[in-house]
């Protein structure tokens, strides 16, 4: 049981300027509460590559102090196998294959203690704190108030690494509150619109509309269960969605593709009295008329965070196949390639997820 190696590969962030793959960093030791895991693989995020390029949400700047905690090692996409357990944990067994909530919470302040654990004050994220190092390792400490699911034995790892990705999908659509007389619009068809997508399908709208500027992410939005799909970049999607409302606009309008340029959209394709859900890490400000908010169209605005009480549901769901996630994971790199790696996760090359291997 004891038998893990003393060092381990890890990507680690020294700074903004400063991510090394150090090949023998210290092997998280087993407190008595801990359990350790051996990593299998580590999706990168969105937020992992703006942490990576300097985004003051993460480093600080002359309005926020820092967030992250250096050195640290990036990434909160991941799920292992048991290798290593403190003797106070129970209802777990070596070689079990589980995941945590990316978030790890203090479980003492007042949002952890009214069931909001979600939006912990301390807020100590997998991957962004060096009390709480993340999956870009080959070996990663979850420690006693760890929020823990099973992941089933038979799930792929192209499954697998989308249960995190997805937690977070259906919790922007819950958020939602779809109902099937609904017109939605969802923005972005990047790994978290296509969760979104999938899920939102299963809610049965009464038309559910895919925006965006890659036409091969539009057809994979067709293909996880929307009815239409638009590029804003080759035709005026908001004259389609007046013309399909009789000029209202859209019931809900969720925003996931961190563009200040789709919040602006949605607030001008959006009927009165609608719901706009944003759920997107932005690189840059966003400016509006926010009047249009308040005076104009009296608008709910409903934010998005995480994946609270998600990933059963989730991983039930991907296993039965009601989940769709073929062709999601678009390529699987071992840690050695992580640059490489990080910059395919830009998009550029019309990734959707990728995924590191240890």
């Amino acid at each position: 049981m004891n038998n893990i190696p003393k060092t381990m590969k890890a990507l680690v962030a020294y700074s903004k300027d400063d991510y090394r793959l150090e090949p023998t960093y210290p092997t998280p030791e087993c407190g008595p509460d801990d359990i350790i895991i051996k990593t299998e693989a580590c999706g990168i995020c969105a937020g992992d590559v703006k942490c990576k390029h300097g985004a003051a949400m993460f480093w600080g700047d002359e309005t926020q102090p820092s967030w992250v905690k250096p050195p640290f090692i990036p990434g909160h996409e991941f799920f292992g196998r048991i290798v290593q357990m403190g003797e106070n944990v129970r209802n777990y067994k070596i070689g079990e294959r589980i995941i945590a909530d990316q978030i790890v919470p203090c479980g003492e302040c007042r949002f952890c203690k009214d069931g909001h654990y979600w939006m912990c004050q301390p807020h100590n994220i997998f991957g962004f704190q060096n009390t709480n190092n993340g999956g870009m390792a080959e070996y990663v400490r979850f420690p006693k108030n760890a929020v823990i699911s099973r992941v089933p034995d038979s799930m792929a790892i192209e499954q697998a690494l989308l249960i995190e990705p997805y937690g977070c999908s259906k919790h922007a659509v819950d958020r939602a509150q779809i109902t099937n007389e609904d017109v939605v619009v969802i923005s972005g068809a990047g790994t978290l619109g296509l969760g979104m997508i999938t899920y939102a399908r299963m809610k049965n709208p009464k038309a559910l509309i895919v925006l965006d500027m890659i036409d091969s992410r539009l057809e994979k939005a067709r293909e996880f269960g929307a009815d239409y799909v638009w590029n804003p970049s080759k035709m005026d999607v908001l004259s389609e969605i007046n013309k399909m409302t009789d000029n209202y606009g859209c019931d809900i309008y969720i925003e996931a593709t961190g563009h200040p340029s789709s919040v602006t959209q949605g607030l001008s394709m959006i009927r009165k009295l609608g719901r706009f859900v944003e759920f997107s890490v932005f690189g840059a400000p966003t400016t509006v008329d926010w009047s249009i908010i308040g005076d104009r169209k009296e608008l709910d605005v409903l934010g998005s965070h995480l994946s609270p009480y998600a990933y059963p549901f989730v991983i039930e769901n991907m296993a039965n196949g009601k989940l769709k996630t073929n062709g999601v994971i678009t390529r699987m790199m071992p840690i050695e390639q992580w640059e490489k790696a990080f910059e395919y996760s830009d998009g550029k090359e019309g990734d959707l997820k990728v995924a590191l291997t240890f």
